[in-house]
């Protein structure tokens, strides 16, 4: 059996499917690119954060990571710790990293959309002392 038949059967991961999609929103934080980070993000989304108030829907969100992104964000690392999907719903734990200071974790459920895409529905952060 060739390499070419190997890859063939892989198959991702819901840690790897999660991951993708957080590298993406990293590389929308690391451009400071308010918008394109609460893309992410379904319309009625929630995010809770010991950062700043909750902001439910996507506007909401996008105001405030361009509120978290005067402060800077080039450095901005998430790494998926675990991951589930059960049909159309979807979960991960994931770390984050900014910076000297901001550490911590986030507890997110995701929603697969008709196009097979995710999107992050409900976002806790929670900060590492």
């Amino acid at each position: 059996m060739g390499a070419g038949n190997k890859k063939a059967r892989y198959r991702m991961t819901a840690v790897d499917v999660f991951q993708k999609l957080f590298d993406a929103y990293v590389g929308c934080y690391r451009s400071r690119n308010a918008a394109g980070c609460a893309s992410f993000f379904a319309k009625d989304a929630e995010l809770y954060s010991p950062f700043g108030p909750a902001a439910k829907g996507r506007t909401a969100i996008e105001t405030i990571h361009a509120e978290w992104l005067e402060e800077g964000g080039e450095d901005k690392v998430i790494e998926v710790v675990q991951a589930g999907i059960d049909g159309q719903i979807g979960w991960c734990l994931a770390t984050f990293r900014e910076g000297t200071t901001d550490d911590g974790t986030s507890l997110n459920v995701l929603y697969r959309q008709p196009d097979g895409g995710w999107l992050i529905r409900q976002c806790s952060l929670n900060e590492t002392p």
